[in-house]
């Protein structure tokens, strides 16, 4: 067996490709070696700023000889027909072999294949991936076509086994494999041979190259950290950019400077922004005080001076951009005391939100407006969850969130305490755009939560108004995030919330203001005006609007709502997609629930029950429903209630009607069709309270104490028998059983 080192060496690769590259290197090489018949044992990619490198462990010294018959056309066949068949296969015609089918006599091939030596495999996938390199972006030099993130510069091939190691012979555009590679660009520039991937690792350690990004990672978080600690620091942890700075050197050279005191007042998150996006530092915090007081730079190399020099120029370099920052947030701040928000919000009016949802100040009169509608059922006051959502957007004109937006929020907690807003509406400013991800944590505070819940509500309400609804893989207003932070919102703070009439009325609202954009007739924005007021009142669109329209057609100037109109139009267009996106909510859900192993029947189960727009019921109870199916007595109710009900859609369907009028216990003939009558009473008295309270575990641990008096009825009794009496009371019986089980979870969604 023989072990592969390759390494292709480079110009610096940017930082945020190197990952990505090592995995393509890895999946393209042994890719195409197992293809042509190589297998191996092990592989591993590793990265540098100027290097890709993979070892491959065990590859056998050729690939094995190979047999394959080849079925050709018919005998007879036109001469055509044999031809391709011939150069398809790599064979001549009296190669080919007769045989006899049920089809007829056919030709057949025997393709011989010899096996080939590792190297010349190795050579030949290898040219082809260096070729065909997936880079996101690619550059040629010189005259050559070849293509790369930056200059290609060396290519180091060996294979290594008992014998020795053996460069494998390869030339792509004048570049030619060789066992030289060379150290670090500034302490170690010369080139040196290697003989093994062992070898190789360890003279690079000793030509200042640490070859396993990890291990440069670990580094650089270990002397952060150790130089911090002993002044009494702290590192902020910021595992991305520890990811990016691993990148960006071979031979890391941890070094801590302090913050110039003309800087050291700004807001931490302003420091930490501007000195990762810019300079790539990591920030200290004296952990006292709170404040970012230091920073952490990393060097590519050693120097005589320890770093001064470095640490030096990058002070300089740190003073000029924090200075920006610093007039940034000053002039921000005298801005905001002197005149308050307001100029701000003005400001957004001529900012375009999307072409088609207006500006961002129609967008934020649309959340100050559902937040208020909002606060109540979180818990917030209304007057102070409509002024937080009327500023919580304002940061966004300011000179601070232009220069770097990924301070959006966080800055508008800073502006609204400067403004002399309460604590709750500055959280909300920071907080209502959470959660961003999987693992963000929600909103805290009661209007926040009704900030939050508005914001995202508007923004999915106005995307499916316009029809810019998610597909496939592509989500660009970031979609199917909005919905997961709506319900994460929800479930986390077990909020009972009536999802339908808000979605209802946001939809509502931008139908409005889309109508308001076109030329739509006053009577029928007035109508849709209306129809809006009166969702909270009959809590949904549909309800709503047919109680406006009906009182319309008694006013002189009432508006037509006939089939073709505008208003008959929106009074289907809402509902269609109120329905389909609750749908998205659902499916959303469906994902969340996945990692917490409830699976998707039961949630489908649940679905089909009432109020499914209230997400925290919905997962109460499907949560419920698995740990029955959970246990022995749940697994067999579903098969006995499937059996009930397959028998009773047979009978209903053969007799053409429907056995739903109850069945009498004086017309049972057996014990157990008896105790059946008895059970089914007793999980009823326990089961319609229960539901009634939500109290969903007993309901449902009711419902599974049918399990044994059904299972007794149907070992001993014959539902079809041939008394018609007693047959209609058994089926009736059956769908008693079906409506008691119905009533608590759509049974019939249960998988298996």
């Amino acid at each position: 067996m023989a072990d592969l080192l390759i390494e292709l060496f480079s110009e610096e690769i940017p930082a945020r490709m190197q990952s990505r590259a090592g995995e393509d290197l890895k999946k393209l090489v042994t890719d195409g070696l197992v293809e042509a018949g190589l297998s191996y044992a092990n592989a591993a990619a590793l990265t540098t700023p100027r290097r890709l490198a993979l070892s491959v462990e065990g590859l056998p010294a050729m690939s094995p000889d190979t047999r394959e018959e080849r079925k050709g056309p018919k005998v007879g066949a036109p001469d055509k027909a044999i031809e391709g068949f011939l150069r398809g296969a790599g064979v001549a015609r009296d190669q080919l072999e007769e045989r006899d089918t049920p089809k007829g006599a056919v030709y057949f091939a025997t393709i011989e294949k010899p096996g080939r030596p590792a190297a010349e495999i190795v050579a030949e996938v290898l040219e082809k991936t260096v070729r065909n390199f997936p880079w996101p972006k690619s550059m040629r030099w010189g005259a050559g076509s070849l293509r790369w993130v930056r200059p290609l510069h060396s290519i180091l091939c060996l294979l290594t086994d008992e014998h020795g190691a053996q460069v494998v012979p390869l030339e792509i555009d004048g570049l030619k494999a060789a066992d030289t590679t060379k150290g670090h660009r500034f302490m170690a520039p010369d080139s040196f041979a290697v003989t093994s991937f062992e070898d190789y690792q360890a003279k690079l350690k000793r030509a200042h190259v640490i070859l396993d990004p990890a291990e440069r990672a670990e580094a650089i978080w270990h002397d952060a950290t150790q130089k911090a600690f002993a002044l009494g620091f702290e590192v902020v942890e910021d595992s991305g950019l520890l990811t990016e700075v691993a990148g960006l050197v071979e031979w890391p050279a941890v070094l801590l400077g302090d913050i110039a005191d003309d800087f050291i007042d700004l807001p931490a998150e302003v420091l930490q922004t501007s000195m990762k996006e810019h300079q790539k530092f990591f920030s200290v915090r004296n952990p006292a005080t709170g404040r970012i007081e230091k920073f952490v730079t990393v060097a590519n190399r050693d120097t005589a001076d320890q770093g001064a020099t470095i640490l030096a120029g990058n002070r300089k370099v740190l003073a000029a951009r924090l200075a920006d920052a610093k007039f940034f947030w000053e002039n921000d701040l005298r801005n905001v005391t002197r005149h308050g928000l307001d100029p701000w919000l003005d400001k957004l009016a001529q900012v375009t939100f999307h072409a088609k949802l207006g500006s961002q100040a129609d967008r934020i009169a649309r959340i100050a407006r559902l937040a208020g509608a909002l606060a109540p059922e979180v818990g917030a006051e209304a007057g102070e969850a409509k002024e937080a959502a009327r500023i919580c957007k304002t940061d966004l004109a300011s000179e601070m969130v232009y220069e770097f937006p990924e301070l959006q929020g966080v800055m508008g907690r800073y502006y609204a305490k400067a403004a002399g807003l309460s604590d709750a509406v500055a959280a909300a400013c920071e907080e209502h755009y959470a959660p961003l991800g999987p693992s963000d944590a929600v909103p805290d505070g009661a209007v926040s939560t009704a900030v939050a819940l508005a914001d995202k509500l508007d923004t999915l309400a106005g995307f499916w108004t316009i029809d810019e609804k998610p597909t496939g893989s592509k989500d660009p207003f970031a979609l199917r995030r909005a919905a997961l932070g709506v319900i994460r919102i929800l479930l986390s703070g077990g909020l009972r919330l009536r999802l339908d009439k808000f979605i209802d009325s946001q939809l509502l609202k931008h139908e409005i203001a889309q109508a308001r954009m076109g030329s739509v007739d006053a009577a029928e924005i007035e109508a849709l005006e209306e129809t809006l007021d009166a969702i909270g009142d009959h809590g949904v669109f549909g309800a709503a609007f047919e109680a406006v329209t009906a009182a319309f057609r008694h006013k002189d100037t009432a508006p037509e709502v006939h089939e073709g109109t505008y208003l008959a139009r929106i009074g289907q267009t809402v509902p269609d997609l109120s329905d389909d996106l609750l749908a998205f909510f659902h499916d959303r859900l469906k994902v969340h629930l996945k990692d917490e192993g409830i699976r998707h029947d039961v949630i489908d189960a649940c679905l089909n029950m009432p109020a499914n727009d209230d997400l925290t019921l919905l997962v109460t109870r499907a949560r419920a429903l698995q740990a029955v199916l959970a246990t022995d007595d749940g697994a067999n109710l579903i098969q006995g209630f499937k059996r009930a009900n397959n028998i009773l859609t047979q009978a209903e369907a053969a007799d053409g009607v429907e056995y739903s009028f109850g069945a009498d216990a004086k017309f049972a003939e057996d014990p157990t069709e008896t105790a059946l009558f008895a059970a089914l009473d007793a999980a009823e008295a326990a089961i319609t309270p229960a539901m009634n309270a939500e109290d969903f575990e007993a309901a449902m641990a009711a419902m599974a104490g049918l399990r044994g008096p059904i299972d007794a009825f149907f070992d001993t009794v014959q539902v079809n028998t041939d008394n018609q009496i007693v047959r209609r009371n058994r089926l009736n019986l059956l769908a008693r059983i079906r409506d008691i089980c119905l009533g608590v979870a759509d049974l019939t969604r249960i998988e298996g």
